[in-house]
């Protein structure tokens, strides 16, 4: 059986940049037509480009996930341009470098507006459409938080915990009509967001703190957006048909080695 999504209809979220555009042009190179979904409307537009450059259907829209209005917007937009719905790949997200005292209220918000609120939306604007395709696929980006973790990072950890459970129940209550909820769960991967926190550090620091991450990578390496693609892409396709209220780890097991440090 081969790795295909043709005819198939998918939202990704975030698919801008990192993890999110390398999963949009893997299911379009799959076969799937993709809704990219993105706040920023410069990288949105660009990856919708690019899908199309190389072969792929490819629609933008500019959403972001924590507006309750942006989901049906993202969901009206799969089925007028395409047809239908059949996946959808909730990875937009934010991040905070912070512990939990030191967190703002707004703060807390903003992250589980993004990572938990967002995915609670377009899950709950996606599941009557794919109800309606015969059943689907939706996949959540979690963290390899779920099994280990790192100082000053509550909102974050917690947000991304939540994803966890959440893909459980849901799995238990949209099996009956076809649809599979899992969730992948993504070590340190090389992203401009990862770039970018280096970046915060004094420069003299960050050679340092990319050796003592390279240190953590059991198979030598930080992951790439293509290693999660492949996942979310495998989770999407036929391929899993039985596998569903799953969270897979795309870490290269650094969650395993710092949960037994």
């Amino acid at each position: 059986m081969e790795l295909r999504l043709d005819g198939k209809v998918a939202i990704v979220t975030g698919a801008g940049r990192g993890i999110g555009l390398a999963t949009a042009r893997a299911l379009a190179a799959a076969g799937a037509a993709v809704v990219v979904a993105d706040l920023n409307e410069e990288w949105g537009a660009s990856a919708a480009r690019q899908i199309d450059a190389l072969g792929g259907r490819a629609v933008y829209v500019q959403a972001d996930v924590s507006d309750a209005a942006a989901a049906p917007a993202c969901v009206g937009l799969a089925i007028d341009a395409f047809g239908g719905l059949h996946v959808l790949v909730n990875n937009a997200g934010a991040t905070l470098r912070k512990s939990l005292e030191d967190t703002l209220p707004e703060e807390w918000d903003h992250v589980f507006g993004a990572n938990v609120r967002g995915c609670y939306l377009m899950s709950r604007a996606a599941l009557p459409a794919m109800r309606r395709s015969g059943g689907g696929s939706v996949v959540h980006v979690a963290s390899w938080h779920l099994r280990a973790s790192i100082p000053r990072l509550a909102a974050y950890a917690a947000s991304k915990g939540a994803l966890d459970a959440l893909t459980r129940q849901m799995a238990l209550d949209c099996g009956p009509d076809g649809i599979r909820v899992n969730a992948v769960a993504p070590g340190i991967i090389d992203t401009q967001r990862w770039r970018a926190y280096l970046e915060t550090l004094p420069t003299e620091q960050r050679p340092a703190a990319e050796r003592d991450t390279l240190a953590l990578q059991p198979l030598g390496r930080p992951g790439t957006p293509e290693d999660v693609a492949h996942a979310i892409l495998f989770l999407a396709s036929d391929l899993a048909a039985y596998v569903s209220g799953t969270t897979l780890f795309v870490d290269g097991a650094m969650g395993s080695r710092l949960a037994h440090v």
